[in-house]
């Protein structure tokens, strides 16, 4: 395939794709944490993702299956392949490095300094002019170095969470948002009538293969570690709101079936439908043995370390809204403090829709098919 044709098949497939989800250029890139600007610029051909992982990320928002998403891995390929120079045929000698000017012979006129100098720094007496090209060429050296490895850090997979801290974090996280409550109870808001639903290990690639959103209340789990046997003391929990829209009016579909549990973990408790959302610590209740107790709440601030890591449980409800949101957790550590974001395993909004009013419906295993239940009370 041609360089050109293999660059516009991709960016037909992106095209395509955005045209799917109907959302603005500054919306979606919101979700992938790109500019809409950069996004427009792979719609269009100008541009060719320098990861594969961006446009698996936009595929799944738009709701691409298993298939789609290969065909567009190829597309990417190939287009990616065009983009980069050519390497080098087998066997052929690298160009020779260009060497001093040879110099002239005593009868013969001075030769003309090289022409790439003197392009380079115009204006400059002749001595100067090469005086100055050393210093350009060591200065272009550093700054190759430094660029080579700020490129790294960018391009190098799994450490877009530490880069999120400034200064560089002495902690590490990792978290869990398809979490469902006592291991068998959720909800999910779903445009189409979706297949049967997974085990709760399987959450993830299920609901992110329907397009499914987290109807009434998401839970998030963040495990936190420091890196050393130096103490992080963690001070506080924010939730930040990046978007905020109507309630989708979608049907839910619940994916318990009269489940419980014995235990409810003492966790943090957010309203998303306040201006200003807030991480409330509530207590917790063990109702495992014969009288039950409470699970006292615990606030902030939190010491971790590397031998001891720390759980933070978060249950965000939406009644109005579809939001969309990070939490940042505020941390200090021997004189530094900072901030981390932390967004889903993907490093994108965590996301929760009211689903108070929707048809809902519940599983029958029996006759293997979604039946109607009342109205959903989700989110009340």
């Amino acid at each position: 395939m041609p360089k050109d044709a293999a660059v516009e098949e991709f960016a037909r497939l992106v095209r395509a794709l955005k045209a799917r989800d109907g959302r603005s250029y500054e919306a979606l890139g919101r979700r992938l944490s790109v500019s809409a600007s950069t996004l427009h610029r792979y719609c269009s051909g100008a541009t060719v993702p320098e990861e594969f992982a961006v446009v698996d990320r936009l595929a799944l928002l738009c709701g691409a299956d298993e298939e789609e998403r290969r065909t567009l891995e190829v597309a990417w390929t190939r287009a990616d392949g065009a983009r980069r120079p050519p390497a080098p045929e087998p066997g052929a000698e690298p160009a020779p490095e260009p060497g001093p000017a040879p110099a002239p012979a005593p009868e013969a006129a001075p030769e003309p300094g090289p022409e790439l100098v003197h392009a380079r720094v115009p204006g400059l007496p002749p001595e100067r002019r090469r005086r100055r090209w050393g210093w350009v060429g060591v200065v272009c050296g550093a700054l190759a170095v430094v660029g080579t490895v700020t490129l790294g850090a960018v391009l190098l997979p799994g450490k877009t969470r530490e880069r999120a801290a400034e200064p560089p974090a002495p902690l590490t996280w990792t978290v869990a948002s398809d979490l469902w409550k006592n291991g068998c109870g959720h909800t999910y808001l779903v445009e189409r009538t979706p297949p049967p639903p997974p085990e709760a290990a399987d959450a993830r690639s299920w609901a992110a293969a329907q397009g499914a959103v987290d109807g009434g209340e998401t839970l998030v789990r963040v495990s936190v570690q420091g890196k050393s046997a130096a103490a992080v003391v963690l001070q506080a929990l924010h939730v930040r709101v990046v978007e905020r829209g109507a309630p989708l009016p979608w049907a839910a579909y619940r994916m318990d079936d009269g489940c419980g549990g014995a235990v409810t973990p003492r966790r943090f408790e957010v309203d998303l439908d306040r201006p200003r959302p807030v991480a409330r610590a509530l207590d917790g209740y063990d109702a495992s043995g014969q009288e039950g107790r409470t699970l006292p709440a615990v606030s902030f601030p939190y010491a971790v370390s590397a031998a001891e890591p720390e759980e933070l449980l978060v249950s965000a409800g939406a009644a109005g809204c579809d939001c969309r949101w990070y939490l940042e957790l505020e941390w200090s550590s021997e004189g530094r403090r900072g901030t981390v974001r932390i967004g889903d395993e993907d490093g994108l909004p965590f996301r929760t829709s009211g689903a108070k009013g929707r048809p809902a419906y519940a599983y029958d295993s029996v006759g293997r098919a979604w039946i109607t239940g009342e109205k959903s009370g989700q989110g009340e």
